[in-house]
């Protein structure tokens, strides 16, 4: 049987075969690793298996009945494994840790729905043979606009494990608040982690850089890459509160939005901060935002340092102000031996292609992913729909946004399809990363209601990242998901349910 035809696993393996035989697992069954670089895994392993099912297994030198085994093989290709079953044995095996890793979490997903009977569990077998259709498999979080805390990221973080998502893109500062301790500038978080999206005079809330390094090896062990996202030249209104001498000021509507890109201060100022992000991820990308830009630029063309930079420079308008803001900082990234990640608003820029990523986010500008593509840039695909979570996912629904009549749906999400968009062609389809969908907060001022907007949603864009077009069917994921629901009520998600009427 194929996996269309019934694999429970969320995202769907390139292959899957059912196995006419089941495996009793308890607490006798015997965890072999073959190579001490999957002990990590191994452990992995154990800690779910107890926490999700109350089996705690032993890793044991070999197995005299049945049991677990992990190990590598030089045969297989990064991220891909196997996973095989039978009565007396599961064999995972895979490239490398992470490969092993992810024949765990469909271990785990099998072990998840279904029944323990007085500490035996009951599995169907199935031989599975997988590997993921992108490298990128990606969520962002806005926690400027609203602030979850380190157990919900850790939360959202598990639930990415259980769905292969291997990117945390970490939006950490904008226009309501800066969620990032800086020690050489103490105020951004202290004054600027003022403040909601909702509220603005909550008290500060941030991370201190113990957090964030809690969250990154928490991220880690599940196979998850954290980027940081400091936003500029623009979105910069929480950061000019703790120092409006960088400020390079804003309109009526978004007040103090930008940075100052007259002002040689601003660069030494941005470039610190940098070092000190960039020292605390090891993902070596930081991600400039670069967006928007012109909500809040209206001040620039009177400015007399922006007068003189521009002549200077050469420079005609704001929007050759702005590319030169970004060039600065982009070097300032490079100098780090880090990538560059931005928004498609950077796609007309000259910036070197093999240490930089462009982010398509506006669907309604398809031209920006042809330009981006055709220019040479390493793409993610994020479209707002549907990639953007703070969009409905029902049209009755009004807490949220719509875009005219056009909204998110859960098919939307699953069906997406990178190799139909836009300006990709046969010649470029590899600079496609892969896809990631981001949920800005504006309509999420709690835990509660960023639940609703993310599950299930999540659970489709895995298997867009992660399963090949001609492998996906929807009647089967929507199968298998529904015996998530269970999962998700269990953890007391409080997920959107699409099916009930």
């Amino acid at each position: 049987m194929n996996a269309q035809n019934g694999c429970p696993v969320i995202p769907q393996p390139a292959l899957a075969r059912e196995v006419t035989a089941g495996f009793v697992l308890n607490k006798n069954t015997a965890l072999i690793v073959d190579d001490a670089s999957l002990l990590p895994a191994a452990n992995y392993l154990q800690k779910q298996l107890l926490l999700q099912n109350a089996i705690p297994l032993s890793i044991q030198p070999n197995g005299i009945g049945a049991y677990i085994r992990l190990s590598l093989t030089k045969k297989m290709v990064a991220e891909s494994y196997q996973l095989n079953m039978n009565a007396r044995q599961i064999h995972i095996s895979g490239a490398d840790e992470a490969s092993v890793f992810y024949g765990i979490i469909s271990l785990l997903q099998l072990a998840a729905t279904s029944q323990n009977k007085s500490g035996n569990l009951m599995l169907q077998c199935w031989n599975i043979e997988d590997r993921p259709a992108y490298g990128w498999r990606g969520l962002m979080l806005d926690e400027s606009r609203h602030f979850f805390g380190i157990d919900k990221v850790k939360s959202i973080l598990n639930w990415m494990a259980f769905y292969k998502l291997n990117r945390f893109h970490w939006h950490l500062t904008d226009e309501p608040a800066w969620r990032i301790e800086i020690k050489n500038y103490p105020q951004l978080a202290l004054v600027g982690g003022i403040g909601s999206y909702t509220n603005p005079n909550a008290p500060a809330q941030f991370y201190t850089q113990d957090q964030i390094a809690e969250i990154i090896r928490y991220a880690g062990e599940r196979h998850i890459t954290v980027i940081p996202e400091i936003d500029m030249p623009g979105h910069a209104t929480a950061a000019n509160k703790a120092y409006p001498q960088f400020s390079g000021g804003g309109s009526e509507k978004h007040p103090e939005f930008t940075f100052h890109p007259g002002k040689e201060e601003t660069y030494n100022y941005l470039t610190n901060i940098l070092r000190e992000v960039n020292a605390l991820f090891p993902s070596r990308m930081l991600h400039l935002g670069g967006d928007e830009v012109s909500f809040g630029n209206d001040k620039w063309l009177a400015d007399p340092d922006v007068k003189q930079l521009m002549a200077r420079r050469q420079l005609k308008t704001v929007q050759e102000v702005e590319q030169y803001f970004m060039q600065r900082m982009a070097d300032s990234v490079y100098a780090m031996s880090a990538k560059l990640l931005a928004w498609d608003e950077v796609a007309n820029m000259n910036l070197p292609k093999k240490q930089t990523i462009v982010f398509w986010w506006r669907h309604d500008k398809p031209q920006q992913l042809e330009t981006t593509l055709n220019n040479g840039y390493q793409t993610v695909l994020c479209p707002r729909l549907p990639f953007y979570f703070d969009f409905v996912q029902d049209s009755t629904h009004s807490v949220g946004r719509k875009w005219n009549k056009a909204y998110s749906p859960l098919e939307d999400v699953y069906n997406f399809n990178a190799a139909n968009q836009p300006g990709v062609k046969a010649a470029n389809r590899n600079q496609i990363l892969g896809v990631q969908a981001n949920v800005w907060t504006e309509t999420m001022a709690d835990s509660y209601r960023l639940d609703y907007m993310l599950y299930p949603r999540i659970a489709a864009l895995a298997e867009t990242a992660w399963s090949s077009a001609e492998r996906k069917n929807y009647p089967s994921f929507v199968r298998n998901l529904k015996q998530h629901f269970l999962l998700y009520n269990k953890e007391r998600i409080n997920y959107f349910n699409p099916f009930k009427k």
